[in-house]
């Protein structure tokens, strides 16, 4: 009797924006209830600490949850946890936050620059990223999405730099919620055009509205 192949797990939109966006999430929720009224520098530091430690055990619910209903981790997903576990331990370590806020430019600055350099050398490194395949999408189409997107992790890196400075750390965890979200998902549609005169199959823009390549 011939052994059945076991199904691969549905890829699930929900669970794939829960999986990037929820740690990110937890982890402004949990500032804004250890967040003290007033002003109160150590209970300000305390507050950091505790949504530091929230953030850190969130990302690594992620990270099984993602094994465990899409099957796979992503490269992107792993590599942005353990960044996340390593930057969020030195945050609570010596209490200082601007590890935690560091953290995304250095995701941004590594992502943009090898995706970059593979692009020169005519390699699309963002499928390999990403896990991903846009059906259809040639692999000119990759290449220039792997190109686009690392020159826009550039622009991200010097954003999130130009807000640490700027901005107390509470809107500067607002701005990744509610401004550096709604970039990445109006970045990504705006690709859409390119991709479809590159083969992408009618119908598939909702894989790529489901596998932005988000930290």
């Amino acid at each position: 009797m011939a052994k059945l192949e076991a199904k691969p797990k549905a890829r699930s939109g929900w669970i794939n924006v829960a999986v990037d966006y929820g740690p990110l999430i937890v982890f402004f929720l949990a500032y804004r209830h250890f967040s003290p009224d007033g002003e109160d520098g150590a209970g300000e530091i305390m507050a950091v600490v505790k949504s530091t430690g929230v953030f850190i055990v969130a990302s690594l619910v992620a990270l099984a949850v993602s094994k465990w209903r899409l099957g796979k981790i992503s490269p992107m997903l792993a590599l942005s946890t353990a960044l996340i576990v390593g930057f969020g331990a030195l945050t609570i370590y010596f209490q200082d936050q601007r590890f935690i806020q560091w953290k995304p430019t250095i995701i941004y600055l590594g992502f943009g620059i090898a995706l970059l350099v593979g692009w020169q050398r005519g390699k699309a490194l963002l499928k390999v990223l990403l896990e991903a395949a846009f059906d259809g999408l040639n692999d000119e189409g990759w290449l220039k999405l792997s190109r686009n997107w690392g020159l826009f992790f550039l622009v991200l890196a010097a954003l999130n730099v130009a807000l640490t400075y700027a901005l107390s750390f509470e809107a500067w965890l607002a701005a990744k919620l509610w401004l550096f979200m709604p970039l990445s998902f109006l970045f990504t549609f705006t690709q859409l055009p390119m991709l479809l005169r590159h083969g992408l199959a009618t119908g598939a823009e909702e894989q790529v509205a489901q596998n932005p390549p988000v930290e």
